[in-house]
């Protein structure tokens, strides 16, 4: 099964569940869904509704227990993990609320790191690294360490090395849930831009309606199901 016309992303009858002891716990059941290349798209729901299975679902993080995930006509659900950690490394970037940003590296080094493991060398990834900080606007921090960089500037750094490698999609679970309401707005403008000027599909978990509101259309998940807004609207078992 392959991807038609614009679609990029397409999930079908995604079920996921977890067992704890005795119990079962189903997280996804029987989720359907089209994303655009080009789209952006928030999930939102309360904790523990599966906002974080399902990006990881679609980042070859982890496999479905029933269900399709088709990435670029791609079908992860067919793949060896490790045909999905290839794949992932090379289509799929990755921007999480810890940043997850090596302390031990510059930010340059820990942007190479990840074109090196796409191959990327040389002249090229010093073109990359620079580019990339450029369009987070720190171009003038390449030598500094994580830790004198604020929260926001390691929240843009970690945006950098998600991009520099050039995934047609982005995944960005709580992307600002470790910073301020400022700050957030900030890093939530620049994402928003970033997907817009490179045609980057971006795929975001928040519990925060503003930042949901940014996006294209906001997917609401509920009791392992989706509903769907446009322009930001809010949705049932949404967070207060």
């Amino acid at each position: 099964m392959a991807t038609n016309g614009n679609i990029l992303i397409r999930l079908r009858g995604l079920r996921r569940r977890f067992i704890e002891g005795q119990l079962q716990h189903v997280v996804l059941d029987g989720i359907d869904l089209d994303i655009e290349r080009g789209e952006s798209v928030a999930i939102r729901g309360r904790s523990g509704s599966g906002k974080s299975t399902l990006l990881n679902l679609i980042g070859g993080i982890d496999a479905p227990d029933a269900g399709e995930v088709i990435v670029d006509s791609v079908n992860l659900t067919a793949m060896s993990e490790r045909e999905r950690t290839l794949f992932r490394r090379r289509h799929i970037g990755f921007v999480y609320q810890a940043f997850n940003l090596i302390p031990t590296l510059s930010v340059s080094d820990n942007i190479r790191l990840v074109l090196e493991l796409n191959g990327v060398k040389g002249s090229e990834a010093a073109a990359r690294i620079s580019t990339v900080l450029d369009a987070v606007g720190l171009d003038g921090r390449a030598d500094s360490y994580p830790d004198v960089l604020s929260g926001g500037e390691q929240q843009r750094v970690a945006i950098a090395r998600a991009l520099s490698h050039e995934p047609s999609v982005l995944v960005a679970d709580e992307p600002t849930g470790n910073l301020d309401d400022a700050t957030a707005g900030r890093i939530t403008g620049l994402l928003s831009d970033i997907v817009r000027e490179h045609g980057t599909t971006l795929v975001m978990a928040t519990h925060s309606l503003r930042v949901a509101s940014t996006c294209d259309r906001v997917i609401d998940l509920h009791n392992g199901r989706v509903n769907t807004a446009r322009d930001g609207a809010d949705g049932p078992g949404s967070p207060a």
